[in-house]
């Protein structure tokens, strides 16, 4: 009988390895050189060979899949583990593989996708959800805004996760409405910037008020 853990490694790794089903599908309408990496702008700047594109990149997807889950199910305190913070986790790689890997073999053969937006609403979702779940999440080695301080006072755990929580969902409200201003267009400088200042705030700020936390208190 499997269990639960290596029936959740199995499935997550084989959806990681899902496109190249696809790959091999599109194999002889491909061009020799894939698209896999886009600037800011949203212009490509880096392609891979055909097949390393069809097959090393889900294999690469899989293998940080199985690292990501190996750690997760092994967190020596991963009963107090949000249980919906560690689905999310779990099927976080799966999730972008067969989303990002596809929009590259689709855009290699003509069809126009805009990456950065692509790439901006997915993470602005993501945070949103992070955001949502990340108070709900208790003291552990894996999941979490994992600072010397956070991990050294419960209760600086808690507040800290409190306040990224907040800092997290209005992040990723702000990347959303900024990333929509941008739709049907190329993407701005301006896009750019608001998009990185936000994600350094959401890390910096908590980061801060737990470090704030721990000098009131160092005991």
């Amino acid at each position: 009988m499997i269990n639960f853990r290596k029936q959740t490694l199995i499935i997550t790794t084989l959806v990681c390895l899902l496109p190249i089903v696809l790959g091999v599908f599109m194999y002889r309408d491909l061009p020799d050189q894939i698209p896999v990496h886009w600037n800011a702008a949203g212009e490509i700047d880096n392609y891979m060979s055909k097949p390393w594109a069809i097959f090393g990149l889900p294999v690469f997807f899989a293998v940080i899949n199985i690292i990501s889950i190996t750690a997760i199910t092994n967190d020596p305190k991963r009963q107090n583990q949000s249980k919906w913070m560690k689905r999310m986790i779990i099927w976080l790689v799966p999730a972008l593989s067969v989303i990002l890997l596809p929009i590259s073999l689709f855009i290699s053969i003509g069809i126009s996708i805009s990456v950065p937006f692509v790439v901006t609403l997915l993470i602005s979702i993501l945070f949103i959800v992070i955001g949502n779940y990340l108070p709900k999440s208790r003291q552990n080695y894996t999941i979490g805004i994992k600072l010397p301080w956070t991990l050294h006072d419960a209760d600086n755990w808690n507040k800290t996760h409190r306040l990224g929580g907040v800092c997290f969902i209005a992040g990723g409200i702000i990347i959303f409405i900024s990333n929509l201003f941008q739709l049907g267009s190329q993407p701005g400088l301006l896009h750019f910037i608001i998009t990185i200042s936000t994600i350094i705030l959401m890390i910096l700020v908590p980061t801060v008020y737990s470090f704030i936390l721990y000098r009131k208190d160092p005991s």
